[in-house]
């Protein structure tokens, strides 16, 4: 039977680079994302099946499962992070809300809804990301919601065993995200971490694609975070 994996936020970035490796492999694959113009455009593309969805909606979870049919994967690199960076001292938490929903609430929701169409052997991966284990002024929370993305996969794959919840954990990666993180200093400072890591570059979306498929075939592997973050840990 062919495989078939949902890729959330499967319209840009890691999540695109996800769902074309799949595609490339053989696999079936849907697509979700927020917005419909990207999401229409990367399905066009990439010859895979969309659906509209907001991880921050319940509603739009249980519908996009209530429309997949029998599902091997799931995995969501969606997040919606850019009110999580700000100083302490300031702390606007309503500002912050949507990324509560989109990088913890959500992957959870996912979880809930995903696990009654998943296939036997199946699995979940979350992505996190570096703040949690190399955190900077203004990232409080961010490095609080991917840290507790460790926990609750290791929680879940013990309550949805035998199903494999797993999370992988992003350095930082050229995606248009850093457009909207540093502005015009993006490549300048793209450039000055590339220097300190002890592979010497910025990971690229393909390499966190090729880490989410190592744990989606690997299935002795649960309740695990796998750092694909070019060493960014040890400096």
């Amino acid at each position: 039977m062919q495989e078939h994996v949902v890729v959330v936020g499967g319209s840009s970035g890691m999540g695109r680079a996800l769902a074309a490796e799949l595609v490339a492999q053989g696999s079936e694959v849907t697509i979700a994302g927020r917005s419909p113009g990207k999401l229409s455009a990367a399905g066009r593309e990439l010859g895979v099946r969309t659906v509209a969805a907001d991880l921050a909606s319940e509603a739009d979870i249980e519908r996009l499962f209530a429309t997949t049919g029998p599902v091997s994967h799931v995995v969501t690199t969606a997040a919606d992070v850019g009110g999580a960076y700000q100083p302490i001292g300031t702390y606007d938490v309503h500002a912050a809300r949507a990324a509560v929903d989109s990088k913890l609430l959500g992957p959870l929701l996912l979880a809930k809804h995903a696990a009654p169409v998943l296939e036997a052997g199946g699995s979940i991966v979350f992505t996190s990301g570096i703040a949690a284990y190399r955190p900077g002024p203004r990232a409080s929370l961010l490095a609080a919601l991917n840290g507790a993305l460790a926990s609750l996969a290791a929680a879940l794959a013990v309550e949805l065993a035998p199903l494999r919840v797993n999370v992988v954990s992003p350095g930082w990666v050229d995606t248009p995200i850093w457009q909207d993180v540093a502005g015009d200093a993006a490549p300048a400072t793209l450039a000055a971490m590339a220097e300190r890591l002890p592979v010497g570059r910025i990971g690229r979306p393909a390499d966190i694609a090729a880490a989410i498929i190592a744990l989606l075939r690997n299935g002795f592997v649960t309740g695990t975070v796998l750092h694909a973050d070019g060493g960014h840990r040890l400096v």
